[in-house]
């Protein structure tokens, strides 16, 4: 994310993922003749930030149809996420403790996002959404946060997928005041989908960044792969890295775009044991089959301490990342790009 789109985020007061700002700004579409092909691009700005979506078609006509088709999917599935619709399930869920009848959408990723948590050793859990609001709720115009030792500990207290139970088309918070976010997972989930639109429609050639989670697939124009830059955390433009994909997917989690304090001690990752967001780590970059996974593996490692964060993703294979402290230095997997 640029400065500008950050600025400009930030003066609308949409700056956070999951934030439901749909069509607040007018699609920015684009085409340009490529060798046989068409490359048609769009950027619209939903699930809270600027998604963009870039794909080679044959026919422009069919290719803008396929993008049209493609930012359907998205904002038919942010609505199944959002925590900002009071009528979206997961918002029935935060507010009555269950749901039932829930989209196979939601279950898959509830069920995927319970097998991340067991991976990773409950380092990535979405039942934090307590503490999370607590730091919202607590940040005062000064910028610092008012909470006692007593309300952060009961927030604490509510945090635990142990105690978030999966039955068929149904979902249970097993302790009063307990909720979840998915934001650490929902937009991979919902950018692989759209991906699968665009290929479903002709465009097997395409990008889509939805704010650092990046879906590739084919080349972008003949014998020239796709061009990734990992954003730099402290917006000066040095990139840590630039690499090529063909087909795959990268997802960048950071505490570096919102915080409820100015001393930038408490973000929106936050540690499921300890409920404190990570102080010595900029960014997390993580490689993966699916934008799903590597959004949720990324988020999992921003928790953990570095050298187990290595381990842990060079103990699965055809996953790497990259490990952006805040000091600058950088850490990677043994394959990492």
């Amino acid at each position: 994310m640029n400065t500008n789109r950050r600025q400009f985020l930030k003066a609308c007061g949409m700056l956070g993922l999951g934030a439901a700002v749909t069509g607040v700004l007018p699609a920015v579409s684009e085409a340009a003749r490529v060798g046989k092909e068409y490359s048609v691009h769009q950027t619209r700005l939903m699930m809270g930030t600027i998604v963009a979506i870039t794909a080679l078609h044959p026919s422009k006509q069919l290719g803008e149809e396929a993008v049209g088709r493609a930012f359907e999917e998205i904002k038919r599935l942010e609505a199944v996420f959002s925590r900002f619709d009071a009528s979206s399930p997961v918002s029935v869920l935060n507010r009555d403790g269950r749901v039932s009848g829930i989209p196979a959408e939601l279950a898959e990723v509830m069920n995927r996002a319970k097998r991340f948590g067991s991976l990773s050793d409950n380092a990535f859990d979405v039942t934090v959404q307590p503490v999370v609001d607590l730091f919202r709720a607590k940040k005062n115009l000064n910028g610092a946060l008012d909470l006692s030792k007593e309300e952060f500990e009961h927030a604490l207290s509510l945090v635990g997928q142990q105690n978030l139970t999966l039955s068929g088309s149904g979902i249970r918070l097993d302790r009063a005041g307990m909720g979840i976010t998915l934001d650490g997972i929902a937009k991979g989930y919902i950018v692989d989908k759209a991906s699968a639109v665009l290929a479903a429609h002709g465009a097997t050639s395409h990008m889509i960044n939805a704010g650092g989670d990046i879906r590739t697939m084919g080349e972008k124009a003949k014998g020239a792969p796709w061009t990734i830059a990992v954003e730099d955390p402290a917006k000066q433009g040095n990139y840590p890295t630039v690499f090529t994909m063909n087909t795959g997917a990268v997802a960048t989690s950071g505490g570096y775009e919102v915080f409820y304090d100015k001393q930038h001690m408490y973000s929106h990752l936050v540690s499921p044991v300890s409920g404190k967001s990570p102080n010595n780590v900029a960014s997390v970059s993580v490689t993966a089959p699916t934008v799903m996974e590597a959004d949720a593996l990324a988020t999992a490692v921003s928790i953990m301490q570095t050298r187990k964060g290595l381990q842990f993703v060079n103990s699965l294979p055809g996953r790497e990342a990259l490990i952006v402290a805040r000091t600058g230095e950088q850490f990677a997997t043994r394959n990492w790009a």
